[in-house]
């Protein structure tokens, strides 16, 4: 199968490899030829593990290749997908669509017989509407069926969720789509993957519930966290406790410093101003934005009070910037929020993070240093941000020697109290008090 993929960002590198992966052909097309020149010279923009070797086999076998032209390997293409960016529109927190109604309209002026057009970006309730109807203004010649087929991958873990995903959901209102789609993903029936084909529109919504609940889920247990801080219990057993119950489940129930990256904040957002647009608002999701918010200042906030209650002209190490391990994304990381809280309050920063230190020089101004001992280096406070490995396993004799004072206050719960207070340290952690 010949598939094309219209941007060659996160989403669509990673779908565009795996398909490759697959056996099919796949043309990547992306307008930033800076982006195309380094493909095709082996670097890949992103940092995925696993992604550049997935890139470098299917390129040498020749299923897979990338250009800034669109309008050929669209003429002679089974399915095109498009997955380029819905970022948060400026001013009003809609979705901004625009990328992909330009990218309809090249796909309709370029393609040849039947051809699948596939939304892969994450969009609202009606965008595929929208999509046909631009096709058919811009080619009324045009044979094409517009379907639904959201992404739900997690960075740090995305060919995986590809290759094996929970399920794979199609939208679409036309038999012949659904055997492309079908015919697609193919190879993952061997994993039994479910293939649920629905209605677009009802599609559409499905990635964005399936995100807003996830970031509602983790917003519960970080509320749950700040109970347990007031009545003396232990926020891991809480969330051991009621994740052990089937109808709930163990995952998103890890308190920490709020939810980032680039999906549950603006998909959050796009699914409570559509649905305000709806006049049938959602206000838990509304709610869950505003605390979210609101926490990842306030962990700037814990920073300080473990500091004394003021940091003015202390240093401050901060462990992880990345809004999660495994990425270099630093796209509404809680470490940007407690970075400025600190330098609001008078502190000397110093960062550092195994992936992410070229995305944070262009978001923050602090000391970049070269490892977690380095940037504590002087340090009156010592932060864990994202639970990156590299901090699981920290030498705390080597970290104390290096600090002003032993504080470390760890917002992932990485460790046992006991663990960091046996090697001298006052240490401030989430959803439970120490004895």
């Amino acid at each position: 199968m010949k598939i094309v993929i219209v941007g060659s960002g996160y989403v669509g590198l990673v779908s565009g490899a795996c398909f490759a992966d697959f056996g099919h052909d796949v043309v990547c097309v992306d307008k930033a030829e800076e982006k195309i020149v380094a493909l095709k010279n082996g670097v890949i923009p992103i940092f995925e593990p696993g992604l550049d070797r997935l890139v470098e086999s299917n390129v040498k076998s020749g299923r897979l290749s990338f250009t800034t032209e669109l309008a050929a390997p669209v003429a002679d293409a089974d399915v095109v997908f498009i997955a380029v960016g819905t970022p948060s529109r400026r001013g009003d927190g809609h979705a901004d669509l625009g990328y992909v109604y330009a990218a309809a309209r090249e796909v309709a002026a370029a393609v040849k017989g039947f051809t699948v057009v596939v939304t892969k970006s994450t969009v609202p309730v009606g965008t595929g509407d929208e999509v046909e109807r631009i096709i058919r203004e811009t080619n009324p010649d045009a044979d094409v069926a517009v379907v639904s087929n959201p992404e739900f991958l997690r960075e740090g873990a995305a060919i995986d969720d590809f290759k094996r995903p929970d399920r794979i959901v199609v939208g679409l209102s036309d038999d012949r789509a659904r055997e492309v789609m079908t015919e697609a993903y193919r190879p993952l029936y061997l994993n039994q993957s479910p293939l649920l084909f629905t209605s677009r529109r009802t599609s559409e919504l499905i990635k964005y519930a399936a995100n807003a609940f996830l970031a509602l889920k983790i917003t519960f247990i970080n509320e749950m966290a700040d109970l347990c801080e007031r009545v003396g219990a232990d926020i891991q057993d809480v969330s051991r406790g009621i994740g052990l119950d089937g109808r709930i489940g163990s995952k998103f129930l890890h308190a920490g410093p709020g939810y980032g990256g680039s999906c549950f904040p603006k998909d959050t957002l796009a699914l409570a101003k559509t649905a305000q647009d709806y006049e049938s608002p959602v206000r838990l999701i509304e709610t869950t934005i505003a605390i979210n918010d609101n926490r990842k200042r306030a962990m700037g906030r814990k920073v300080i009070a473990a500091a004394g209650g003021d940091v003015r002209g202390k240093k401050i190490a901060v462990l992880g910037l990345t809004f999660k391990p495994n990425t270099d994304d630093m796209r509404d990381s809680p470490a940007i929020a407690v970075v400025q809280t600190l330098q609001d309050a008078g502190a000397i920063v110093a960062g550092y993070d195994p992936e992410g230190m070229a995305n944070a020089r262009q978001m923050m101004d602090i000391e970049f240093a070269s490892g977690p001992y380095k940037a504590a280096e002087g340090a009156d406070v010592a932060v864990i941000v994202t639970e990156w490995n590299e901090f699981r396993a920290l030498d705390f004799d080597r970290l104390k020697s290096v600090m002003n004072s032993a504080v470390l206050v760890d917002l992932r719960n990485i460790y046992r109290p006991h663990e960091v207070v046996g090697h001298g340290f006052a240490y401030h952690c989430i959803g439970k008090v120490l004895e």
